[in-house]
């Protein structure tokens, strides 16, 4: 199945609030293609996209669990750990937590993430 791409951006927390006052105020139009997902550092975005969670992904995309305890059994990860880290994805747009009744089954968004950063700081 093949899934969105994501672009991702990084900004510390400063830029990322002047961005979105700017663009709460109208001084500001996000640009098509700009990032729809932010972290505030390279080293938070690799700690959410470790090569552990990215594995996770692809279980979701591959297999596509109708639950998290059918993921747990796949990937072999303790449920309260993987809905921990589920959760995490999900506060960054990568997954989404489908409640079914009382089964929640995990979506994956996206295949693909392409980083987009500056050294220099953007004005708005």
């Amino acid at each position: 199945m093949k899934l969105d791409k994501a672009r991702v951006g990084i900004a510390d927390y400063e830029e990322q609030k002047a961005r979105l006052l700017a663009i709460a105020r109208g001084e500001y139009r996000p640009k098509k293609g700009e990032p729809r997902i932010w972290f505030t550092s390279i080293e938070s975005f690799s700690q959410v996209l470790s090569s552990k969670n990215q594995e996770l992904l692809n279980l979701i995309i591959e297999a596509r669990p109708k639950s998290i305890n059918e993921l747990a059994a796949l990937s072999g990860r303790k449920q309260g750990n993987l809905s921990r880290t589920l959760k995490t994805l999900e506060r960054y747009g990568l997954v989404r937590l489908k409640r079914q009744g009382r089964v929640i089954a995990p979506q994956a968004l996206y295949d693909r993430f392409e980083l987009d950063f500056a050294v220099t700081p953007p004005t708005f």
